[in-house]
């Protein structure tokens, strides 16, 4: 089969080339991929750490050409959304089926490639903060994937939606009609206190974010965007004078059980419409060495698609 290859002799580190297709496990099945949607984390740290010859990608969409030998799973034939630490970026996949969502019929596999990662991050955030019905929630870095799904399914739980973006004036519409209602350019600008916080940057942000939180509050910590540590200020985990039983958590996606039907239940969400995980980059896999140069210098704000010919 072809695969986009870690080539480090290249000036892109990646090259079109052939390599075995893979051999499913008991629990997993074959996957014909159609499309594969791109994740900072991957780009910024997992092709600068991979071997030479190795196959990444996260997030795929496809077809099941190979039921799982174990019975568990989809059937052939199936679309599929599919999530996995590697494979994505090859016209084949083995996945487990634990990790495996179905897709209506005829829905546009690039767009719902954009579900696992990115979709599924903010969902079991969004879960972490607990209930958000009529409850304020903040979601920092609100312009890149995880964060726009972030702000889409909490407007769609209920809550009242606060998203924060470096460029308010220039994003601030977009995230309007993705369900914000507020937007500002930073936690410090909040001006109540939240219930809950999806933060995707970390760093200092992370340090305001959590210093917005109402009593009994919860920051789920989702990306690292910022590349910074966070230092906390005398004082600043007091719980006194409202601020008592707030907390701070993560997670890490794989780690986490059930993901077949929150694949599934995303992916019927985007077919119908309700979720749109605005898409700012989409081409063939030809050009995947531009679309990873577009999110390394952040000038992506949204999903990067590519289409496995």
């Amino acid at each position: 089969m072809r695969a986009l290859l870690v080539d480090r002799s290249t000036p892109t580190g990646l090259r079109l080339g052939e390599v075995p297709d893979p051999e499913p496990a008991s629990h997993q099945a074959l996957i014909r991929v159609t499309a594969t949607s791109l994740n900072h984390g991957e780009v910024r740290f997992s092709l600068q750490e991979a071997p030479d010859g190795a196959v990444l990608g996260w997030d795929a969409a496809g077809v099941v050409v190979r039921a799982a030998a174990d019975g568990s799973g989809p059937a052939a034939g199936t679309s599929v959304v599919t999530l996995g630490i590697d494979g994505a970026w090859a016209e084949l996949r083995a996945v487990d089926t634990a990790w495996i969502g179905t897709v209506p019929p005829g829905t546009d596999p690039g767009v719902v490639s954009t579900v696992p990662v990115a979709g599924a991050s903010a969902l079991r955030a969004l879960h972490r903060t607990g209930p958000v019905l009529g409850r304020r929630i903040l979601v920092t870095g609100a312009t890149g994937g995880t964060g726009r799904y972030a702000v889409r399914l909490a407007r769609l739980g209920g809550a009242h939606v606060v998203a924060s973006t470096g460029d308010p004036e220039k994003h601030g519409d977009s995230l309007r009609a993705n369900g914000a209602h507020e937007v500002v350019a930073g936690p410090l600008e909040v001006k109540e206190p939240v219930h809950g916080v999806v933060d995707m940057v970390g760093g200092r942000q992370l340090v305001d974010a959590y210093g917005m939180l109402a009593q009994g509050g919860t920051l789920v910590a989702v990306g690292h965007s910022a590349h910074q540590g966070e230092s906390f200020p005398f004082g600043a985990l007091f719980g006194d004078n409202g601020r008592h039983d707030r907390s701070i958590v993560a997670f890490a996606l794989p780690a986490c059980t059930g993901l077949a039907p929150d694949l599934t239940w995303l992916a019927h969400r985007v077919a119908a419409g309700e979720l749109d995980p605005q898409i700012s980059w989409r081409s063939s896999w030809d050009g995947a060495a531009d679309a990873i140069d577009a999110l390394l210098q952040r000038r992506l704000h949204g999903k990067a698609v590519l289409d496995i010919a």
